[in-house]
């Protein structure tokens, strides 16, 4: 991956350029008027993450670019501010104070509920494991602006890691965490929005590892989480108990590890 900025080279893209490249351990390269394809094609790299004044892109050769945006989760937000209820902090049974792991983060868009929802007392990582869906996390989460406070401070407290889950549930101690969450790429995609769609082309698609789920039980204490489709056969898998909605094709299913729930 290669870290670069738009056409107009600002001083502040440039050094958050420069910033996230040592972050990630990737070159940084000025643009100098150079377009993508060429840069691509000069340091024998497709993937390019692009800094911009107010954003971020992400550009592979041959496919649609990405840019960071919450998509539905800003309207997940908004209703939540309004004191509705979401599905997924029901099946979770979320409160203030909480520590919760998303383990397959993508873009964040459900780790920006958590942070929501655990408040300020509360913490949220997210970790992703594909480093060019990392870099467009770590650069949104720092910098995007929604114009609701309230939110785009919910976005500056989470911490996005670059990790594979398993890797990093090996390494936590017993009970360090409230709740463990997973949303792995279904293999059946549902629809294919302007949001998801070129998500899959930098996603993990591989399914949930039992292990995985074994290590999640051990590091939290409340409960471990499974976004899925509607009868999805995952859900037994890995021995979730799935809370089905008649309204919606997304179910989750739920490891209850706390006696008084």
């Amino acid at each position: 991956m290669l870290i670069t900025t738009g056409d107009h080279e600002s001083p502040a893209a440039v050094r958050r350029a420069q910033e996230l490249a040592q972050l990630a351990r990737v070159p940084y390269i000025p643009r100098s008027g150079t377009s993508l394809a060429r840069l691509a094609e000069r340091h024998g790299d497709s993937d390019i993450l692009v800094v911009l004044e107010q954003g971020a892109r992400l550009h592979r050769t041959g496919r649609e670019t990405m840019t960071f945006h919450p998509s539905m989760a800003f309207v997940r937000a908004k209703r939540l501010f309004k004191g509705e209820n979401d599905a997924m902090l029901d099946a979770a049974g979320v409160v203030p104070g909480d520590v919760i792991i998303d383990g397959t983060a993508g873009l964040g868009a459900d780790a920006m509920i958590f942070s929501i929802a655990a408040g300020a007392d509360g913490k949220v990582l997210a970790l992703e494991d594909s480093l060019p869906l990392w870099a467009l996390l770590y650069e949104g989460l720092k910098h995007y602006t929604s114009g609701l406070p309230a939110f785009d401070e919910a976005l500056r407290r989470i911490e996005p890691v670059h990790t594979n889950h398993l890797d990093a549930l090996r390494a936590m101690p017993d009970k360090s965490a409230d709740i463990v969450y997973f949303d792995p790429m279904f293999r059946d995609p549902i629809t294919e929005s302007s949001s998801i769609s070129p998500l899959r082309a930098f996603a993990n698609p591989n399914q949930l590892d039992p292990e995985a789920v074994k290590e999640a039980c051990r590091v939290a204490r409340k409960a471990v989480v499974l976004k899925e489709k509607r009868g999805s056969s995952e859900f037994d898998r890995l021995g979730f108990q799935a809370i089905n909605r008649s309204h919606t094709k997304i179910a989750y299913g739920v490891i209850s590890l706390d006696p008084k729930r």
